[in-house]
């Protein structure tokens, strides 16, 4: 009988998806419009009646400071002023994986992967 759980474990364990990385979910889901350089240039920007912005350029444009938790707001969907194009998807209707536990100052915040890993690649593209 012990036997028949650990085949239904890794059973279970072989249906899992793989973890995604951030440049992987850039390529899939932001570079069209993004470039894949992620410098606004991407091969459907042309086509939008506003420009998508330079996403190298965050941290210059915010003082010298990565604004994480403005980032993963606008990612999600949450957080978007009216100047935001109604192109750019909102991802946080859609499935951003589990959510994982981010420390703060000793304040938990459950994030999701997918969105955590995301924001991770922008900031580490920041010129």
């Amino acid at each position: 009988m012990r036997y028949i759980w650990i085949v239904a474990a890794l059973g279970l364990a072989a249906c899992v998806e793989e973890p995604v990385d951030g440049p992987t979910m850039f390529m899939e889901n932001c570079a069209s419009c993004h470039g894949a350089d992620g410098m606004g240039n991407g091969p459907a920007a042309r086509g939008l009646a506003v420009a998508p912005p330079d996403l190298t350029t965050i941290t210059a444009r915010n003082g010298g400071v990565f604004p994480t938790n403005q980032v993963m707001s606008t990612i999600d969907g949450l957080d978007r002023g009216e100047h935001f194009s109604a192109a750019m998807p909102e991802f946080g209707a859609g499935d951003l994986g589990e959510t994982v536990i981010v420390e703060n100052e000793g304040l938990g915040t459950p994030v999701p992967m997918k969105l955590l890993l995301l924001t991770e690649y922008l900031q580490s593209i920041q010129q």
